[in-house]
């Protein structure tokens, strides 16, 4: 099984030997519906089988689709399948993803990958990572609207307190009680007294500990931007001795332990929504501002050759839309088909790629917040 973080986007938007076979479809962790999975991916790999020629010539399609069939016929990968698939095929490899979320079903063979759905999936405009915190354990997740998951921490993270500080509360507990039996006040008092501060202690190296660490080997090589999920009393401590700078003042102001892992979703992405709209505000405006000094464009022909000169700062292309057609990716020249097919390449994806591939950024966006009806706009460099 291939693993995306790795894979993407160096990997996959590497040049390949055509054809190059993409099949994207939603899958159903549950029973029943998990039983329709196998047969939706049967139909699209008939799809793929019939399309190859057609597009490519007399090949050696029964060696292409040899691992395609291999997986249709592979049960126990279908019992453990997530909320989508994707599948990457071309002679020389054959890539094969579990996605944490779903994704909209089609089969496509042309000269590149069709990864969008992939992109959509890795960018970082709307992730997220969530540090779920108690006074003794600390865990680390990470995701976006639709999925959120744990991610284990670097080897040099210390994920609970004994770990960190190198005692437990037996340790707390013992150097309590000689705390109180050296007072001439009297051990009750002084050993609780002793042991509040001692805890206290505790949590704070804790805390500095995991703050240290997660500085270091998650968010400044991530970038994103970090949620505290923590009992109110651990808010205060934690932000009194933190400097991390993406850390937000959103937070959840409960036991992470209490939540399932979809109500933790849910209410993390309920504190981080007003950031992501507002980051996605600003760029909109910066990308029709350039626009109207010819320091960037709406329209698709005009991004393109921009790209294609490595021009391109910022992408923002239409998530919910397929644009049906062809790029030269040495004048970034295009020509759009009247129609999309079930096979066809898309536009969009191939202006992304070539953007990526210079450079810059690109972020995918749902079609209501896209400021033009092309599928594309862009911020230029020069």
């Amino acid at each position: 099984m291939d693993t995306l973080d790795q894979d993407y986007p160096q990997a996959l938007l590497a040049a390949h030997t055509p054809p190059c076979l993409s099949l994207y479809q939603p899958t159903h962790p549950a029973h029943p519906e998990r039983q329709q999975d196998v047969i939706r991916f049967r139909n699209l790999v008939k799809l793929l089988e019939t399309s190859v020629p057609t597009h490519h010539g007399a090949r050696d399609v029964a060696a292409l689709l040899a691992p395609l069939h291999a997986l249709a016929d592979d049960h126990v990968f279908w019992n453990h399948v997530l909320q989508g698939l994707a599948v990457l095929r071309n002679p020389d490899h054959a890539h094969v993803y579990r996605l944490q979320r779903p994704v909209p079903e089609v089969a496509i063979v042309a000269d590149s990958f069709h990864t969008k759905p992939l992109l959509r999936i890795q960018q970082s405009a709307d992730r997220y990572q969530v540090l779920a915190l108690s006074r003794t354990r600390a865990r680390l997740f990470e995701g976006n609207r639709d999925a959120l998951a744990e991610i284990e921490f670097v080897a040099e993270v210390a994920a609970s307190a004994p770990e960190a500080t190198g005692s437990d509360l037996r340790d707390v507990e013992r150097a309590t009680r000689v705390y109180g039996a050296a007072s001439a006040e009297g051990t009750t008092r002084h050993g609780t007294g002793g042991e509040q501060r001692l805890r206290d202690n505790e949590t704070e190296r804790f805390f500095r500990s995991v703050d240290r660490a997660v500085i270091q080997h998650h968010s400044r090589p991530s970038g994103l931007p970090l949620l505290l999920a923590a009992l109110p009393e651990h808010h205060s401590l934690f932000r009194k001795v933190s400097n991390n700078p993406l850390l937000l003042e959103a937070a959840l102001d409960v036991h992470p332990d209490d939540l399932s892992s979809d109500d933790l979703r849910q209410r993390a992405w309920q504190a981080i929504q007003p950031s992501y709209l507002a980051r996605l505000g600003a760029l909109l405006d910066a990308i029709q501002a350039a626009a109207a000094r010819n320091l960037g464009s709406l329209d698709l022909a005009d991004i393109a050759r921009a790209a294609q000169q490595g021009r391109v700062a910022t992408l923002l292309v239409d998530a919910d839309r397929q644009l049906a057609g062809h790029l030269d990716p040495t004048t970034g020249a295009i020509v759009v088909e009247p129609a999309a097919q079930p096979t066809s390449g898309d536009l969009l994806d191939d202006v992304g790629e070539l953007v990526l591939r210079k450079g810059g950024e690109v972020i995918v966006v749902p079609s209501a917040r896209m400021p033009s009806d092309s599928g594309a706009a862009a911020a230029y460099r020069y």
